[in-house]
């Protein structure tokens, strides 16, 4: 390089740069990053500015030095930097003004320019001296001639747009609609597809020109997306132009105008005035909540962890990880929750008296109060009695009915508990909501529907309060239909007894599922708008399919063909119908007749607004969280009206999550009320051309920077004029859980099963939050049995404290049911342990259809570390239970929080290891000395053999900063609890195992509550238990049936969508473009047009003129300036201010 640098001789200098090319292309980047290293661009750099600012440049040793700079500089970060440094930056732009009917010279000279731009500053220094104006009218019209320059021009004038200075000035210039002409003309006379990547380059320029709000009106303005439409259409029909369409569509979604959602307001249509708030909604609309995009339970704080290294997000104080903190509460008051553990206090006289179930069971006597409030027969004045005074006695006789009435129980307990609460509660005027009477049928739907619909839909409008005679009146207006009513005894029957013969008829028997009692429970439940609608589906009863459903395979391109629909949409605006169908907040809104007709208005629904769109389309607007805007993804409606075998679209369009198992295989659920009577209550999969990903909406009002993503999915129903429901996961209500423990109450032998509910506190609304202790009777009373059973280890299970993760409900529903059963393992576990079982953490979110959060706006899994008593009185009260436990000796063996997870496949655990943490993050910890028991993973490896949705190398055991108050981090690290986990189960199916391919039903996900008891029998103090051949054989120990394949947890759990879930500020790269390879071809390439040794002969002939830059029509044409002498030739014309040759 100090050759080059030194050497004066033409010959020499050209042999020396042929050597190092040769060398250079032989060898791999490292040659020439070696080169780098040892000073090898600065040596270029000055070999170039000597040469350009000799006395008469020698052309013949400029054009190997240029194209031997850009194959170095392209490897070199900081190549712009050093010309700029050197003055290499302005000589190369004059040489190519001087050269520029040359087409070896000026695409050597572009691509050197290319190579600098790679600096911003450097970009910049080009544009202020009229670069971007020489270079864009270098790039022709379409002609067959020159490609090679014509590409290297279209690339540097891309490169140059690296600066936002350059982009104002290309915006300012009106070069945009120039550069669509070009790609207009371009595209439509490249018959032979010679230049496609011509045409891609421009696409590029396009791209970059577009990265700002001006530029994409200015794209807009000038017919952009009107032609790139048009354009794609042709590209789809014409083989051989695929590469060009995917930056189209990633180029019309990126410059589709932001459309902000229809709403009045972001915030969510549920406001909830909080105790001791002054404002009844909190103001978080100003600074984004980042969890937003992440709403799993141990992904939810990703957003907040993205700016840094996932390793960086590890927690590598020892002292955090291994020191227990002081507990958050005074000591005194941990034993009023004494009366949570009725299992030591109780003395089971009944063992002496008789083994059968006494008739009033605590269970029973809520049901008989339940059933007997409404009952069909009670006058409506009663029915009025009832109801307020169970308004008015929620605390007290709530907990009575469902808290133990022995006199040796420390019912005291129970009711200062909740007593404190409420208390705390009226103090800050908290508003319990009021039970509203449920609607009656309106005459316009009777009308429409058939006999069977039609008793479907007096179930679904269920009416306490209609007396006999309003139905009489109601029926006499439908005079064609009165045989028939008189024959289903509509003249006869109140509604009760109407719906009684239905279910009798048409009703299907489902386990552990009694349709009245759920009525009646249901009747108890507030929330926050006054639901008083029944959905038919949670009433009726679900029974999984026979079959298993697989995952729906992605049609190809299909998220191309719906972005074409959202363009359309925005082109032929005639159209659209824009109809709003559906409001939360305007019950007197009015749908035309041929429209789809939707209803959320009840327990766990979620729909906002529904906008017709287009014939057979309708925009889907979820309701945010109650008192905030964000954490939209959750959605469970009713739909009727419908034509059958017509295909509906319809689009979610303000979800919240950056990617989701739809686009891997997953399906909403659909419930059909026909089918059901027809004898097949099934949640089912449904949903064709599904796909997700991000739109061109934004927030109502503009004060939050969130993107939003479709959700998108094609339907055909199978029946005309049917009501169906549609949900993101199969729904599971908090009456349906209080209902289910009824159920279960009743179904035990209290004998054999200590089967006890109690009330762990009211939430803000005032709905009751269980907490059920299940283990097994003593079989005497003598001393042995007794201390056996109250020094039984505890195992703690909680569930749903993420509203939207139903499937975790189905989950704890599997526990649930078999801990309760009669199978030999449940047994066995009853006999081993105490269960302490929370099956729903946040009530009021679950009834609320909320996502995320509690009615505080919180999201309680990040409350575990200081909860507040007053507003997250759940997780207060269930941390508070867990000091207790662990206060008089009995802390927990296990403790599992269960989960659902959107991102993922399978069922996985995450738990805490202090080694694993150190290990992953690298710490400087010495971790030899650390002792630490294995046995966390104990659990997961027994479920990895035996339940086969199970993944173990799913499993992680980090402890992560932004986690740190999660309910599986603070039970580890505040409880000593060795195994605590939070356990996650998928949304969609699993990807390994005998279901692999498949999507989870419930009956899957109840299978999994099972297998994790099965797993608990791996932590008993007899380990014999768990090598029983009888027990064995129960839970599959003896049969490797599993097949799991899993990946590494530290990768990304699925491959990158085959589309881009997000539109790209860059357009994708073409295949097989590259520098080097331009250039080796180029050198290869004799012009047409001029010789290589022309060049050389210039350089003697410099004096005569110089060479200015035109660009008609294509040709490269050259004007003469002056005429110079040879001094000005040589050093006024390098040296003259660029600006001067505009």
């Amino acid at each position: 390089m100090l050759r080059v640098k030194n050497e004066g001789d033409v010959a020499s200098t050209l042999n020396i740069l042929n050597v190092l090319d040769e060398l250079l292309s032989a060898g791999t980047d490292r040659r020439i990053h070696y080169l780098i290293s040892k000073g090898g661009s600065e040596a270029l750099l000055s070999v170039l500015v000597n040469t350009g600012l000799s006395f008469c440049p020698n052309y013949t040793v400029l054009l190997p030095l240029l194209h031997l700079l850009a194959k170095v500089g392209h490897r070199d970060s900081r190549i712009g930097v050093k010309a700029e440094e050197t003055g290499a930056v302005l000589l190369t732009l004059n040489l190519l003004k001087h050269n520029a009917k040359h087409v070896k010279m000026a695409a050597a000279c572009l691509w050197v320019i290319q190579v600098f731009s790679s600096s911003v500053s450097a970009a910049n220094l080009i544009g202020e001296n009229h670069g971007l104006d020489v270079i864009f009218h270098l790039i022709p019209q379409y002609t067959t001639k020159n490609l090679h320059t014509i590409k290297a021009a279209i690339n540097a004038f891309a490169a140059l747009l690296c600066s936002k200075d350059n982009i104002c000035s290309v915006i300012s210039k009106g070069y945009i609609s120039g550069l669509l002409q070009l790609y207009e003309d371009w595209h439509s006379k490249d018959t032979q597809q010679t230049a496609i990547e011509i045409q891609h380059m421009l696409l590029r320029c396009l791209h970059k020109v577009t990265h700002n709000n001006p530029g994409r009106q200015a794209f807009i303005s000038q017919g952009g997306l009107r032609l790139l439409y048009h354009t794609s259409q042709t590209d789809l029909l014409t083989k051989g132009l695929e590469s060009l369409i995917e930056p189209s569509v990633q180029l019309m979604r990126k410059c589709l105008p932001k459309t902000p959602l229809p709403l009045t307001s972001d915030q969510s249509a549920y406001t909830f005035l909080l105790p001791g708030r002054v404002h009844t909604v909190p103001d978080v609309d100003i600074l984004p909540d980042n969890s937003s995009e992440e709403s799993d339970d141990e992904d939810a704080d990703k957003q907040q962890a993205e700016s840094k290294d996932y390793d960086d997000d590890l927690e590598t104080d020892l002292n955090r990880l291994c020191l227990r903190p002081d507990l958050d509460r005074p000591i005194e008051l941990l034993p009023q929750y004494g009366h949570l553990c009725p299992e030591l206090s109780h003395d089971f006289k009944e063992l002496n008296i008789s083994s059968e179930p006494e008739e009033s069971s605590p269970s029973s006597d809520e049901e008989a109060l339940l059933l007997n409030t409404f009952s069909p027969h009670s006058t409506r004045m009663d029915r009025k009695k009832g109801d307020s005074s169970n308004e008015l006695s929620t605390s007290s006789s709530g907990s009575q009915s469902e808290t133990e009435t022995s006199t040796n129980e420390n019912t005291t307990g129970v009711d200062h508990s909740v007593h404190v609460l409420n208390s705390q509660q009226a103090e800050h005027h908290l508003p319990l909501p009021k039970l509203f009477p449920l609607q009656p049928l309106g005459h316009e739907v009777l009308m429409r529907a058939s006999l069977l619909l039609r008793l479907a839909l007096l179930l679904h409008y269920l009416a306490m309060d209609v007396r006999h005679q309003q139905l009489g009146d109601a029926a006499q207006g439908h005079k064609e239909n009165e045989q028939v009513e008189e024959q289903e005894g509509g003249e006869e029957f109140p509604h009760c007894t109407m719906i009684d013969k239905l279910l009798t008829r048409h009703g299907a028997c489902i386990p552990h599922h009694e349709p009245q009692l759920y009525r009646a429970v249901a009747t108890q439940t507030k929330s926050i708008p006054g639901f008083s609608i029944l959905p038919f589906p949670d009433f009726w009863g679900h029974v999984p399919p026979a079959r298993h459903e697989p995952m729906v395979p992605r049609k190809p391109n299909i998220q191309r063909q719906k972005v074409f629909e959202d363009v359309q949409r925005f082109l032929n605006t005639a159209d659209i119908i824009n109809q709003v169908v559906y409001d939360l907040e305007d019950s007197s809104l009015q749908c035309l007749s041929d429209s789809l007709r939707f209803f959320s208005n009840f327990e766990c629904g979620n729909l906002r607004k529904a906008v017709h769109i287009r014939r057979y389309e309708y925009d889907l607007i979820l309701n945010a969280d109650a008192n905030c805007s964000q954490h939209t993804q959750w959605f469970y409606f009713e739909v009727s009206n419908m034509v059958a075998d017509v295909p509906y679209r319809f689009n979610v369009i303000n979800c919240e999550k950056s990617n989701s198992q739809f686009n891997y295989g997953m399906q909403p659920v659909l419930y059909s009320v026909m089918e059901a009577l027809e004898g097949r209550p099934h949640w089912t999969r449904t949903g064709t051309e599904i796909c997700y990903f991000r739109n061109h909406f934004c927030p109502a009002q503009g004060r939050r920077k969130t993107n939003f993503y479709t959700l998108t999915f094609t339907i055909n129903f199978k029946h005309n004029e049917d009501v169906c429901y549609l949900a993101y996961h199969y729904p599971y209500t908090y009456s349906a859980m209080k209902a289910h423990l009824n159920v279960l109450q009743k179904s035990v032998d209290p004998a054999i099963v200590f089967f006890r509910q109690q009330i762990l506190c009211s939430t803000l609304a005032g709905n009751l939050c269980p907490v059920v202790t299940i283990t097994a009777c003593p079989t005497s009373r003598a001393w042995k049995d007794m201390h056996q059973l109250r020094n039984r280890p505890c195992i703690v299970l909680t569930s749903r404290v993420h509203p939207g993760e139903s499937n975790a409900s189905w989950v704890m529903k599997g526990t649930l049911e078999f801990l309760c059963s009669s199978d030999l393992v449940a047994q066995c576990l009853r006999e081993a342990f105490v269960f302490k079982i929370m099956p729903m953490l946040n009530p009021d979110g679950v009834i609320n259809g909320t996502n995320r959060c509690d009615l505080n706006s919180q999201d309680l899994n990040r409350q575990w570390c200081k909860p507040d008593p007053i507003v997250s009185p759940t997780i207060y009260h269930t941390k508070g239970f867990l000091y207790y436990l662990n206060s008089i000796g009995r802390t927990p063996l296990v403790f599992c929080d269960y989960h659902g997870h959107s991102r993922k496949k399978n069922v996985f655990l995450y738990g805490c290891s202090v080694k694993e943490t150190l290990w992953q993050s690298e710490s400087a910890v010495d971790t030899l000395g650390l002792k630490e028991d294995p046995g966390y993973r104990t659990i997961p490896k027994t479920l990895d053999r035996i339940a086969p949705a199970f993944s173990f190398n799913s499993c992680n055991y980090l402890v992560e900063k932004s986690r740190s108050a999660t309910a599986r981090v603070v039970v580890w690290r505040e409880m000593g609890v060795l195994r605590s986990y939070t356990m996650e189960s998928t949304y969609n199916g699993c990807d390994q195992g005998i279901y692999k391919g498949l999507q989870t039903g419930t009956r899957e996900l109840q299978e999994m509550g099972v297998k994790f008891c099965h797993s608990l029998l791996s932590v008993t103090k007899d380990m014999k238990a768990l090598y029983d051949k009888r027990l064995s054989n129960h839970i599959g120990l003896d049969h490797n049936i599993l097949d799991h394949n899993t990946h590494n947890f530290f990768e990304d759990d699925e491959p990158p969508c085959v589309e881009e879930i997000e539109y790209s500020t860059n357009c994708p790269t073409l295949k097989g473009t590259d520098l080097d390879s331009d250039i080796n071809i180029s050198m290869a390439i004799v012009d047409e047009d001029e010789d290589v040794d022309d060049i050389g002969q210039r350089g003697a002939k410099q004096h005569q003129g110089s060479i200015g830059v035109i660009s008609v029509a294509g040709m490269w044409l050259a004007s003469p300036f002056l005429q110079q002498t040879r001094h000005t030739c040589s050093h006024s014309l390098i040296n003259l201010p660029i600006k001067a040759w505009s």
